[in-house]
């Protein structure tokens, strides 16, 4: 059986060798592209994010980005948004004034978090449903690494009759703000997966996993957990320092989901991104900084 292939879209935004290393781990085959017909024939997509929500947004249109991320959901196929790879998703974003139209994929408004220390640079927890694919596994208090101003901060989607709504996972820093939303096949985190250590790689596991149930190639016999995904989860449950430090790799778990049901509103592809940091801060994923649910 091959590997699932994951195509990193190229739009200009950052540095992706963090992400396409971690997104390797998961066992899936990783091709950086700004070609849209290798990202469209890619099993999965994703889209990693730094930066200005204006500038990312340029670079996403100039490679036809918000066009790829349409038609892979329309016809079902899974994307994966990553900081501002994330906020570009939403409706708008606002930023220094500018007002800059998004993918229009969900909406809503990127905007300043209300927060006397800014940015939001550190290690804090979520609130993820219970039913969550993307966090199955992982205890209440597991930490993961934020670098940003901005964030969506209010989910406006109407609740849909017929399917059930998406699933969301809420941070806080001064002001509560989306930190993840699993849509179907549209899954996006604020935080960066790639840089929060055992906790970022069993969260990739976990999307990875879904994946391969989308393609239609996960093993009839397969548990919740595979081996990968059950040691990643174990090394959570030590204790802090594998919670915490980076350094420490791990992996993740599965669960049964239908990728290709998604509520939203797909407006033919416009785009967002939206992290107003300009650099990641190394220093900090080294040393482990937390900030918890309370702004410091």
């Amino acid at each position: 059986m091959s590997a699932t292939t994951v195509a990193v879209l190229d739009y200009g935004s950052g540095n992706l060798h963090s992400a396409t290393r971690a997104l390797a781990r998961t066992g899936a085959h990783v091709e950086v592209t700004s070609d849209p017909e290798v990202a469209l024939a890619a099993d999965v997509s994703s889209s990693p994010g730094v930066g200005a929500f204006d500038a990312c947004m340029r670079g996403l249109r100039g490679v036809g980005g918000e066009k790829i991320i349409g038609t892979r959901l329309a016809g079902g196929r899974p994307v994966l948004g990553i900081c501002v790879g994330m906020q570009i998703l939403f409706e708008k974003g606002v930023e220094h004034g500018i007002e800059t139209e998004g993918c229009g994929e969900w909406p809503g408004t990127v905007d300043r978090l209300d927060a006397p220390v800014l940015p939001h640079m550190g290690w804090n927890t979520v609130e993820a449903p219970k039913d969550s694919v993307l966090f199955a596994g992982m205890d209440d208090d597991t930490r993961f690494y934020f670098v940003h101003t901005y964030a969506a901060q209010t989910w406006e989607l109407p609740e849909p009759e017929r399917i059930a709504p998406p699933r969301l996972t809420w941070a806080e820093h001064g002001s509560r703000f989306l930190a993840a939303v699993e849509n179907g096949p549209l899954s996006a985190t604020q935080f960066h997966p790639e840089k929060s250590g055992d906790a970022g790689a069993v969260l990739l596991r976990n999307w990875w996993i879904l994946c391969e149930q989308a393609r239609g190639e996960r093993r009839a016999d397969r548990g919740p957990l595979d081996r990968q995904a059950r040691d990643g989860v174990a090394r959570l449950r030590r204790g802090g320092a594998a919670r915490r430090d980076p350094r420490h790799r791990g992996a993740a778990t599965g669960t049964g989901d239908r990728p290709d049901r998604r509520v939203g509103r797909g407006r033919g592809r416009d785009r967002r991104d939206g992290d107003r940091v300009e650099e990641d801060d190394a220093e900090g994923v080294r040393s482990g900084k937390e900030i918890g649910r309370s702004t410091r």
